[in-house]
């Protein structure tokens, strides 16, 4: 039997009706039984960084530092708005940064749009510079903007499907 895989999956919008959080919600139904893979409820539950704030005296900062340090690896799927990362995503990461959570973890950056490039660009950026492992040959692109679907509709769709498939396989071969 294979090692199982823990994944900590990400969304970075706050919407009921978010992309991002169907496709990380397509992902975990598709996933082998050998992935154990946790959608994180709580980036709307994070206060606004401020450094001046201790973050080890804040639940929710604490509850995404440790959940992130139990993960093999994160998947990180985010909206782009105005060209940039979304808020909570960023704000997410922001929390990160006084901390080890990031230092050599392997990273899936997912795009639901394929339009939304800026975003994409900058989420590399970010997180290269907090010292995650981009694991590139994983990182997809999926043109979900527009098609209607919901995490069943994506889970079902046999190219989507297919693409989600072959992304699970590059983290187990690079894990």
């Amino acid at each position: 039997m294979k090692t199982p895989i823990t994944i900590l999956a990400i969304a970075g919008s706050l919407r009921a009706a978010s992309l991002n959080a169907a496709l990380l919600h397509a992902i975990a139904r598709l996933a082998p039984a050998d992935y154990a893979i946790r959608i994180y409820p709580g980036v709307g539950e994070l206060p606004l960084f401020n450094p001046d704030l201790d973050a080890d005296s804040l639940p929710a900062v604490t509850g995404l530092r440790d959940a992130i340090l139990a993960a093999d690896v994160l998947l990180l799927a985010s909206p782009e708005y105005a060209h940039g990362v979304s808020g909570p995503m960023k704000n997410a990461l922001d929390w990160m940064v006084g901390n080890e959570s990031f230092i050599d973890k392997p990273l899936v950056l997912l795009n639901a749009s394929p339009r939304a490039t800026h975003a994409q660009a900058a989420l590399r950026e970010t997180v290269r510079t907090m010292s995650a492992r981009l694991i590139d040959e994983a990182c997809i692109s999926l043109p979900l903007l527009g098609s209607g679907l919901d995490a069943d509709g994506i889970a079902a769709d046999p190219a989507l499907r297919r693409a989600i498939l072959d992304m699970l396989q590059c983290i187990r071969s690079f894990s």
